[in-house]
C-alpha cells in the first residue's frame, strides 16, 4: 500500500498511481543500463589491457566512486527535478550507449588514449547514474512514504542489476556483441527519457525542446545501432590491418580471423594465436617431442587448442586410437570444424572419428575424470589473467600428473624464454614442485619469436628414435638443438606458481609490459 507523504499524515491511498509504477519501472531500466555500461567497460578493459581481475576491480571501484560523487551532487538539484532527470537520462543514454563503440575505435586509432578515455567515460557514466536514483527518489517522495519509497526503489534497482548480470555473458555479448549491446541499452535509456517527457508533460516548461532532445539522442543511437557492423569492421580493420574474414563474440572471448599475405591469422581478444605462414613450426614443436618419445601413444588428450592444429599433429601417429580435445569455448571448436577455410588448416582433424570434443573447463575436467592418457598436450593461452593463470599452478599440474599413464608424457607451451625468461622458468619450477621431471626446450616461430615448451613426466624424457614423415620443421638431427639454452635464456631462480599467489601472472605482466613499453 502506498501512503501519501503529507504534513499531517494524510489518508492511506488504495494503491500506487500509474506515474509511480512508471517511475519504478524506470528505476529497473536505469539500474540495468548502468550495470551494463560498467560490465562493458570491464570486458573491454580486460580484452585490451589484460588481467581481467585487475581491470574489473578498478572499473567497478571507479564506477562506484563516481556514483557516490553523483549522489553527493544531487543535493544541488532543487527545482524542476523531472527536467533534470530527463536531461541526465539522455546524457547517460548517449555516453553509456556509445561507450563500447568509442573505446573500440580509440583502441584501433589512438591506442595511447584508450586508458584515459576508458576511465573518463566510466567516471562520467557513474556520476550520471549516481545522480539518477536520488532524483527519482525525490520525485517519488511527493507521493510515497519514505519506508515504502526506499524499499521499492532499491528492490527495482537490484532486480535490474540481477537481470543484466545474468543476461550480459549468456545472451547479450554472444548474440549481439559489445557494440550492439551498448547501443541497445542506450536506446533503452533514451526511451525512458522519452517516457519521462510524457509522464511530466504538465510540469516541463520547455516541452518541445525536451522532446526534440529525446528524438535527437534516439536518432543518433538508432543510426549507430543500424551501422554497428560497419563500426566494428571500421575499428577492427584498422587494428588488425589484414582483411577480416570471420568474427565472433563468445561468452569467453572475442574471436577474429584475418587473411593477408601470411595467410590466415587467429586473434583471441586481440592477441595473436597463430599465423598460417609459420604455425606448423609452433605445433610441430609442441606435439612431436612428447609424442615421438613415447613411441606408440594410444590415448591422447589435448587441453586448449580449439583450433585443431595440435590435434592435426597428434593424428599423424598411426598408434593413436582416441584423442580427447578439452576446449572451454564451443565457438572455437565449432568454427574450426565447420568453416571450410579454417577446417582445411587443421586437415579437418576435428571431424576425425577418433576425436572426441569436450567443451568444458580443463581444470574441472581433470578433477572430475579418472581416465589416464599416454600423452597430454597443454596448449593454453599465455597467463595474462588469473582465470588463465590457474591453469599454470602447482594445483593444476598435480591434477595433470594424476591423469598421466605411468609411462606418459605431458607437454606445455610456456611463453617466450627470451622475452619472459622469469615466467618461463616459473612454469618449469612449478611443474617440478609436484614431483614431475621436466625437459624444457624452445623453438623459433617468426610470428612470436623464440618460444618455449616443457615436457614433463614421472620418467626422464628420452630422445625419440624417429619422427613422423612429412614434417616441415622438425627433424631427428635438429631436435636436440631445441633443448640447448643459450646464456640469455638459461635457467634463473623462480618461485612456485600457486592458486593462492598467482605469482606467474604478475611476473608475466611485468616482463611483457617492458616489451610493450619499448
Amino acid at each position: 500500500m502506498v501512503q501519501p507523504s503529507s504534513a499531517n499524515g494524510g489518508e492511506q491511498a488504495t494503491g500506487p498511481r500509474p506515474i509511480e509504477i512508471a517511475l519504478l519501472i524506470s528505476v529497473f531500466v536505469v539500474a540495468a543500463c548502468g550495470l551494463l555500461y560498467e560490465l562493458a567497460a570491464g570486458a573491454l578493459a580486460s580484452y585490451v589491457l589484460g588481467d581481467s581481475v585487475l581491470q574489473f576491480s578498478t572499473i567497478i571501484g571507479t564506477y562506484l566512486f563516481a556514483m557516490g560523487v553523483g549522489s553527493w551532487l544531487s543535493r544541488y538539484f532543487e527545482r524542476q527535478l523531472p527536467a533534470h532527470f530527463l536531461r541526465i537520462e539522455l546524457l547517460v543514454a548517449l555516453v553509456g550507449g556509445l561507450l563500447p563503440a568509442t573505446l573500440f575505435l580509440a583502441n584501433a586509432y589512438t591506442p595511447g588514449a584508450f586508458r584515459f578515455l576508458l576511465y573518463g567515460m566510466v567516471l562520467m557514466v557513474g556520476t550520471l547514474v549516481g545522480l539518477e536514483i536520488p532524483l527519482v527518489m525525490r520525485i517519488l517522495k511527493r507521493n510515497v512514504a519514505l519506508k515504502d519509497l526506499v524499499s521499492q526503489v532499491l528492490t527495482f534497482d537490484y532486480l535490474g542489476a540481477l537481470a543484466v548480470s545474468m543476461a550480459f555473458p549468456l545472451l547479450l555479448v554472444p548474440h549481439l556483441g559489445l557494440i550492439r549491446t551498448g547501443l541497445l541499452f542506450g536506446v533503452m535509456n533514451a526511451a525512458v527519457a522519452l517516457w519521462a517527457v510524457w509522464l511530466f508533460r504538465h510540469e516541463l516548461r520547455r516541452l518541445k525542446a525536451h522532446l526534440a532532445a529525446c528524438v535527437m539522442v534516439l536518432g543518433i543511437l538508432l543510426a549507430a545501432l543500424a551501422g554497428a557492423e560497419h563500426i566494428t569492421s571500421f575499428a577492427e580493420d584498422k587494428f588488425y590491418q589484414d582483411r577480416i574474414v570471420f568474427t565472433s563474440a563468445s561468452p569467453y572471448q572475442r574471436i577474429v580471423v584475418t587473411q593477408g599475405r601470411a595467410g590466415h591469422r587467429l586473434y583471441l581478444n586481440g592477441n595473436l594465436q597463430f599465423s598460417q605462414s609459420d604455425e606448423y613450426r609452433y605445433h610441430e614443436a609442441l606435439v612431436h617431442p612428447a609424442m615421438a618419445a613415447h613411441g606408440a601413444p594410444k590415448r591422447v588428450a589435448v587441453l586448449g587448442g580449439g583450433d585443431g592444429m595440435a590435434v592435426r599433429e597428434v593424428l599423424k601417429y598411426p598408434s593413436v586410437e582416441s584423442v580427447t580435445l578439452v576446449e572451454l569455448d564451443p565457438a572455437m571448436t565449432q568454427i574450426f570444424s565447420q568453416n571450410p577455410a579454417l577446417a582445411r588448416l587443421n586437415d579437418h582433424a576435428l571431424q576425425n572419428p577418433k576425436v572426441k570434443i569436450v567443451n568444458t573447463d580443463a581444470f574441472g575436467w581433470l578433477q572430475q575424470g579418472a581416465d589416464t592418457f599416454d600423452v597430454i598436450v597443454v596448449d593454453f593461452p599465455d597467463p595474462t589473467n588469473f582465470s588463465i593463470g590457474k591453469l599454470y599452478t602447482n594445483s593444476f599440474y598435480a591434477l595433470l600428473d594424476k591423469r598421466l599413464a605411468a609411462s606418459g608424457y605431458a607437454v606445455v607451451q610456456t611463453t617466450s624464454p627470451l622475452v619472459a625468461r622469469q615466467s618461463f622458468w616459473t612454469v618449469v619450477q612449478t611443474m617440478e614442485s609436484v614431483g614431475l621431471q621436466t625437459a624444457p626446450y624452445h623453438a623459433h616461430v617468426p610470428s612470436f619469436g623464440e618460444w618455449g615448451y616443457v615436457v614433463a613426466s614421472r620418467r626422464p624424457w628420452r630422445m625419440p628414435e624417429a619422427l613422423p614423415d612429412g614434417l616441415r620443421f622438425l627433424s631427428r638431427p635438429s631436435l636436440p638443438l631445441l633443448f640447448d639454452f643459450p646464456l640469455d635464456m638459461a635457467r634463473v631462480p623462480a618461485e612456485v606458481n600457486r592458486l593462492s599467489n598467482q605469482a606467474l601472472v604478475h611476473t608475466y605482466e611485468r616482463e611483457w609490459g617492458k616489451v610493450v613499453a619499448h
